[in-house]
């Protein structure tokens, strides 16, 4: 009997590697089970790369499975060297800590902590940071060989390149994770990105040799997400796109999502988004028959932003683009217009009252006096919104928002910020 949830992953793209198929179909169809995903505490904030495996993790706890959330304090403190080019930078107690706080509250966006089946959210260094280098070495430095770990994919690309004991020891660590969370909570099954497939593994053989052979656990990992045309995922002109709203604001979040090609969106919908199969499958049409509309990116945008920011920042994100679309600054606060200007070119200039002809040339708006007279004769120049159309115009504090920038803009699209300084 095929499993509900399985062939939902399958349809969506979400399987990958999977140690034992049929065993685990037959367990997902006879029990709820616990299960856990990972991630360590390298950032103060997860970004958009990071979270195809705990967004999967909650499709399993949408069909009645406890999901358990390991955030790795101990593990943070090593260092995965999985396909990395070369050792991380180890971070203090502190900034671990801190970055463990942040990532705790942008998962509580993704998972229900509150129902029956309500998340667990643990951290390994409370097993872990009281253990003796001796005890760990006795209890599982002797259940595999260095041939065994030597192996392993994610090791073996590192040995040109260098590899310390340290980041060699961290599948030991994590495989010791997923035998203590099967002990703790009777966790069934680990997932994670493809990368994670050596830790996943290594997991299991722990929990082989140090249970009966009635103990069965089962891996499953995510394939990589790319873009169609071979540009890396989740990054911008900016950066990565980050959860922390400090980071990447929801409106530039929401504008990640709208922007996704029309060769993408069906792919992310299923894999990000929880929109069951009929609507994804309607939309993929609509890409088809009517691009222009944009529905699919339209929707990609709206759960992903509701989902890791709420409804509010939403609403706010929709009416920061509508404003930019139709040209009316007016309806925005300055918050909401540093926001969404962040990323449009600035000009420098001293705070001083100009004539608007003398400003725009300055500002680099409008190339030669003469045309920024016909520029603004025309209607072609706003100031925060509001058309300047008399050349005599003097562009004075009224027009500063916070006494400390004006947004300027020339024809439709065209936009300039002008710092005052």
């Amino acid at each position: 009997m095929t499993n509900e949830l399985l062939e939902d992953l399958k349809w969506r793209g979400l399987l990958y590697q999977q140690t034992d198929e049929e065993g685990l179909e037959k367990l997902l169809n006879e029990e709820k089970i616990s299960l856990y995903c990972g991630t360590d505490p390298t950032a103060d904030s997860l970004h958009i790369g990071h979270i195809v495996p705990f967004l999967t993790l909650s499709r399993f706890q949408q069909f009645g499975h406890r999901p358990i959330v390991l955030v790795g304090g101990a593990t943070g403190m090593i260092g995965d060297p999985s396909f990395k080019a070369e050792e991380r930078q180890l971070l203090s107690d502190e900034q671990i800590a801190k970055n463990v706080a942040g990532i705790r509250g942008q998962l509580e966006h993704i998972f229900d902590f509150e129902s029956e089946n309500g998340a667990i959210l643990v951290d390994n260094k409370d097993w872990f940071g009281e253990m003796s280098a001796i005890s760990f070495l006795r209890d599982y430095g002797k259940l595999l060989s260095i041939n065994y770990m030597l192996a392993k994919e994610n090791v073996a690309s590192r040995l040109e390149t260098g590899l310390s004991f340290t980041e060699f020891s961290y599948m030991l660590i994590q495989g010791a994770d997923f035998s203590h969370l099967y002990d703790k909570y009777k966790c069934r099954l680990q997932i994670g990105g493809s990368d994670q497939w050596g830790n996943i593994t290594t997991g299991l053989e722990i929990i082989r040799k140090t249970h009966s052979d009635e103990a069965k656990a089962f891996g499953i990992t995510m394939p990589l997400v790319t873009k169609a045309d071979g540009t890396k995922f989740g990054k911008t002109a900016g950066g990565s796109v980050w959860l922390d709203p400090t980071k990447t604001s929801p409106y530039e979040f929401y504008q990640f999502w709208i922007n996704t090609s029309d060769t993408d969106v069906i792919k992310y919908l299923k894999i990000f988004t929880f929109v069951e199969r009929e609507a994804i499958e309607a939309l993929e049409v609509s890409v088809q028959e009517e691009p222009h509309l944009r529905k699919a990116q339209q929707m990609l945008a709206e759960e992903m932003t509701r989902l890791i920011h709420g409804q509010d920042a939403l609403d706010q994100a929709i009416r920061i683009s509508k404003a930019l679309f139709s040209g009316d600054l007016k309806a925005l606060t300055v918050d909401e217009m540093k926001d969404a200007f962040k990323d449009v070119p600035t000009f420098e200039m001293e705070l001083a009252d100009k004539n608007i002809v003398d400003f725009i040339v300055e500002a680099g708006v409008s190339p030669s006096k003469r045309q920024a007279r016909e520029d603004v004769t025309n209607g072609a120049i706003s100031l925060n919104g509001e058309k300047v159309t008399d050349t005599a115009y003097e562009v004075t504090e009224a027009d500063r928002l916070e006494n400390a920038f004006t947004i300027v803009r020339r024809g439709k699209k065209n936009y300039k910020m002008v710092k005052f300084i």
